[in-house]
């Protein structure tokens, strides 16, 4: 059986063989300093793209961060309950992000608008299907009632101020029979304490518990012009 030769480097042994190393090595040396050299030159003259590239790429892996923070939410929602005693316990700030979180449940896209100077409206939701909506909050102890006045403020901003298709006055304690009336002639729905115990604690989808109708687009942009 012939044994493999195996070769590898010699150490050079004669000065003839160690000048020619020497070469060999400088020659390697200053290839890779001229590889050092072109790649730094690129990256001078190309920094702009590196830099929008990398720009990109960070934006890119936030919008998917942002994405997956919103999908998150979503599901957290969707087992969304609130019961009155809890809601009872809120301030006015988180009733309203309460109703606003309700909303992102039934699946309606909302955020909070509430504050000072927000035009009788707290919370803005959009839905394929039924448009916009502007939700008043009004935040009271169990016997508090809200009046006409209120109906009033709503009807005259939810329209030609935010657009709306559908505007909602929303409390955890009751409306006095003008106010439900007024609404009910007007076009302004109402959530009192039982509707708010059906759409917060049992869960209900607030389009059932108003039942609100599907619109087309050309009637809901017929609609806001007539508000």
């Amino acid at each position: 059986m012939v044994a493999r030769r195996v070769l590898g480097l010699r150490v050079p042994r004669t000065r003839a063989e160690q000048g020619a190393a020497a070469v060999v090595a400088c020659a390697v040396i200053w290839l890779r300093a001229r590889l050092v050299a072109v790649a730094w030159h690129a990256a001078v003259r190309g920094w702009p793209w590196l830099a929008a590239a990398a720009a990109l790429a960070a934006a890119w892996a936030g919008w998917r961060l942002w994405r997956t923070a919103c999908a998150r939410r979503v599901r957290a929602l969707a087992r969304l309950r609130l019961t009155l005693v809890e809601i009872d316990a809120m301030d006015d700030e988180e009733f309203e992000y309460a109703l606003c979180d309700l909303l992102i449940r039934d699946g309606w896209t909302a955020r909070r608008v509430g504050g000072q100077g927000d035009q009788a409206a707290d919370v803005i939701g959009q839905d394929r299907q039924r448009g916009r909506i502007v939700v008043q909050a009004k935040h009271t102890h169990v016997q508090g009632k809200v009046g006409s006045s209120v109906m009033y403020q709503v009807k005259g901003t939810a329209g030609p101020v935010h657009g709306a298709d559908i505007a909602v006055v929303v409390t955890n304690g009751s409306l006095t029979r003008d106010a439900r009336a007024w609404g009910e002639r007007h076009r302004v729905y109402w959530i009192d304490r039982d509707r708010l115990h059906h759409w917060a604690a049992l869960g209900t989808p607030l389009h059932d518990v108003l039942r609100l109708p599907r619109w087309p687009g050309t009637r809901r942009a017929a609609l806001r012009r007539a508000v």
